[in-house]
């Protein structure tokens, strides 16, 4: 079992068995953002918590992503450069935007779990 949490900014990121998190955003941001038609990926190398490390374009507007915790980017879904629709058609699976190494493994249980974010939601809409 996966363990999977979410962010205030609409990000999931998903404990890999390597120890490294999947980052990406989640089906209601997709939906807010519209069809998304341009992706910047992020370098790999160390970022800050809440360093912009990647820009979505949309047909509805341009969103940045923020690292959701400090650490390095190890690998980025190359996919999307060529097909951002990934992101449209599957946002929590093929959609993904990159991986990190965090520096501290014990900051992702500051994020929300999946209760969590349905609760902040649900509080929020």
């Amino acid at each position: 079992m996966s363990i999977l949490r979410f962010t205030p900014e609409h990000e999931w990121l998903r404990l890999e068995t390597s120890g490294e998190l999947t980052v990406g955003i989640t089906a209601f941001a997709q939906q807010a953002l519209g069809d998304v038609v341009f992706v910047q990926l992020p370098e790999p190398g160390q970022y800050a918590e809440g360093s912009e490390v990647a820009v979505l374009e949309s047909v509805k507007a341009a969103s940045n992503i923020t690292m959701p915790l400090s650490g390095q980017v190890v690998a980025v879904n190359q996919s999307l450069a060529d097909d951002p629709e990934l992101i449209n058609d599957s946002p929590m699976q093929d959609g993904w935007f990159f991986r990190i190494q965090v520096d501290n493994h014990a900051d992702l249980d500051t994020l929300m779990d999946q209760d969590g974010y349905d609760r902040f939601l649900a509080d929020n809409a």
